[in-house]
């Protein structure tokens, strides 16, 4: 059995938009972004209605996939953006 693939349909990664860090395609919108917004108190429906009215539920989720599966990354990514927003 081969290793297993890790593909986004929504995610992506684009030199020169946010720094590289990972993205909601066709958008500026960091995956640390939107995680960010749902462990600070906004739920997928507020997130969608208040924040990001472009982003579909499906790309909301996609944005929870991968921070499942890269926890440690977006973490870091959150922090830093924390601190900074707290300076």
């Amino acid at each position: 059995m081969g290793p297993i693939s890790e593909t986004y349909r929504y995610i992506v990664r684009s030199a020169g938009v946010r720094s590289g860090n990972p993205i909601v395609e066709g958008t500026r919108i960091a995956v640390h972004d939107v995680i960010g917004l749902l462990q600070n108190g906004e739920t997928i429906d507020t997130l969608r209605e208040n924040c990001f009215p472009q982003l579909t539920r499906s790309q909301v989720y996609e944005c929870l996939a991968y921070y499942e599966d890269h926890r440690g990354e977006i973490d870091l990514l959150v922090a830093r953006q924390m601190t900074l927003v707290s300076e």
